[in-house]
């Protein structure tokens, strides 16, 4: 069971992260055309809900945000906070 329950977040964090950097591209590509954006909050939940590096990454990919100083600071922050409470937990729970 316990094998499982590893298996689905790291199927979750997979899916979170492939959202993530989709969103931004996704944005980008809005931007560009003056089309209906997505919202800053939305991307910011999807780094919140374990999406920072997707994010991140498609962040300086598709060069998305990067002018803005809460997302060229947050993006980077929430991803080492993710990374940290990642090890904290596994450090905690996989004695």
């Amino acid at each position: 069971m316990e094998k499982y329950i590893y298996i689905g977040l790291a199927a979750y964090y997979i899916v979170i992260n492939i959202v993530g950097y989709t969103l931004m591209y996704s944005d980008k590509k809005r931007a560009r055309r003056g089309e209906w954006r997505i919202s800053e909050a939305s991307l910011f939940t999807v780094a919140l809900l374990f999406g920072a590096l997707g994010s991140t990454i498609g962040m300086w990919k598709f060069r998305h945000k990067t002018k803005h100083w809460y997302f060229v600071v947050g993006m980077p922050l929430i991803l080492v906070a993710q990374v940290l409470l990642t090890a904290f937990l596994l450090y905690h729970f996989m004695r």
